[in-house]
């Protein structure tokens, strides 16, 4: 395996959130400094984790809940990230101009500057699940930010289903793939239901840290929030698409993990799937569908 210098420890921040944005921000920042005092060197936060889920409903007043990117919280945070040497990725409800939303995330460096944004690309419009009523689809693409423990890609909720976004942030050279999450049960979904829907989230996303030889690193939030139960279960998957850490379904857990880099050229050696692709029968795949 590889040297100290390919290891990099990541955290999660697995919370509960409060109906007041300032609690969720100091209960944030409480949990980001503890992962630091404990050695972690990314820290990442939960989805829209600076107020309640608002996309229950479709109601006007949650737009105010929105701020600019670099605003009052990628301040408030970047301020800890310099103070603790550490990189945050912080999941943002941004504020663009009158009328312009997006589910977006803020890479903040050790120096306490934003060096890579992210805009969810894949919106969802299900019960309770009202994201298109708020935020307009992405339009930053897949990336891979770079900072001082390497370069690392964000995507958010709802992108974790499309293998296609994994697949072109792991190409542009992300070897973490970070997912914020807010995915949850609704009270009257059967509980014969419920287990099934959760192996599917972790199985999907373990599957992209098997097709492209990175780790990937879902931080969920917790807790009852109006209809929605918040399953938790914040999860790191190496390359190998092993589980190599795990938080509870019931509970606020901060994860400290420790990746192994050079794990990734290990894997891509015995397994050289992106060295396999036929990318020269791929052009449909810029079709919706083929028929």
């Amino acid at each position: 395996m590889g040297s100290p210098a390919d290891k990099v420890a990541i955290g999660l921040i697995q919370m509960s959130c409060a109906p007041e944005p300032r609690l969720n921000l100091d209960k944030a920042i409480a949990k980001i400094e503890e992962a630091a005092r404990r050695g972690a060197q990314i820290v990442c936060t939960q989805e829209l984790f600076g107020a309640h889920y608002p996309c229950q409903t479709e109601d006007p007043k949650f737009f105010d809940l929105a701020e600019p990117i670099p605003g009052p919280t990628t301040e408030a945070l970047g301020a800890v990230a310099k103070a603790r040497k550490i990189i945050i990725v912080a999941s943002i409800f941004e504020r663009r101009a009158a009328g312009v939303y997006y589910n977006a995330a803020a890479v903040i460096d050790e120096a306490g500057k934003i060096v890579g944004r992210y805009r969810k690309m894949h919106i969802p419009d299900d019960p309770r699940y009202y994201e298109k009523f708020y935020f307009a689809p992405g339009d930053l693409d897949f990336a891979a930010h770079p900072t001082s423990r390497g370069p690392v890609g964000v995507l958010v909720c709802w992108d974790q289903w499309f293998p296609e976004a994994a697949r072109l942030t792991a190409m542009a050279g992300a070897q973490i793939l970070f997912y914020p999450t807010a995915i949850g049960w609704w009270h009257g979904e059967p509980e014969t239901v419920r287990p099934k829907q959760q192996d599917a989230w972790e199985t999907i996303q373990r599957s992209h840290a098997i097709a492209n030889g990175v780790f990937v690193a879902a931080v969920n939030r917790v807790g009852v929030e109006g209809e929605l139960e918040f399953w938790g279960d914040s999860f790191v998957a190496d390359p190998f698409g092993e589980v190599i850490a795990r938080a509870s379904t019931t509970g606020e857990e901060t994860l400290v993990v420790e990746c192994d880099l050079a794990k990734i050229e290990e894997v891509r050696r015995n397994w050289p799937f992106l060295r396999d692709r036929r990318i020269d029968a791929y052009a449909d795949l810029t079709r919706r569908f083929r028929s």
